[in-house]
């Protein structure tokens, strides 16, 4: 088997997309908490930084599917998340269908974030914006929303067009 920094290139298992949410998991600080995805062959992007997060099931609302994400990922039972955006994707010229991915904001505490336990992915940190987004080997999606999340005010600043 490839290094597992070789199998976002290398790997040719099976891939199924599906409608996921994910957190921009915010501390008062404003870093970001993240997780290191699994070096496994059947994922999108493994062994890169990205958002906490997960598929939602058929029937489930994306809130409840990211409180039940973030329970089974970091034992955090969210209190408040306001949805922030959310991004499509066309799948459909390779078989598959047109999925969501709809990013949440959820303001964490130093508090809460000092019990987080991780169940899934290799690892968690909490990293500035700017130091993040610096890094080669971050979901570009994910980097992307962290990116607009950054840069916030700066589409407030925008007239709005009809």
């Amino acid at each position: 088997m490839p290094a597992s920094s070789d199998l976002f290139v290398t790997a040719d298992g099976p891939l199924r997309p599906a409608d996921a949410v994910a957190a921009l998991l915010v501390l008062d600080d404003g870093r970001y908490v993240m997780q290191l995805r699994d070096a496994l062959p059947n994922i999108f992007y493994p062994d890169h930084w990205g958002c906490f997060g997960g598929a939602v099931d058929r029937g489930e609302d994306p809130l409840d599917a990211l409180k039940r994400e973030l329970r089974e990922e970091l034992e955090y039972a969210v209190e408040s998340a306001t949805e922030f955006t959310r991004f499509e994707f066309d799948f459909s010229r390779l078989g598959q269908p047109r999925v969501y991915r709809i990013y949440f904001e959820v303001r964490v505490s130093a508090r809460a974030f000092g019990r987080f336990v991780l169940h899934e992915g290799a690892a968690f940190e909490a990293v500035p914006g700017p130091t993040l987004l610096a890094r080669p080997n971050v979901t570009p999606y994910d980097a992307f929303a962290v990116w607009m999340h950054q840069s916030r005010h700066r589409f407030a600043a925008l007239p709005q067009h009809a």
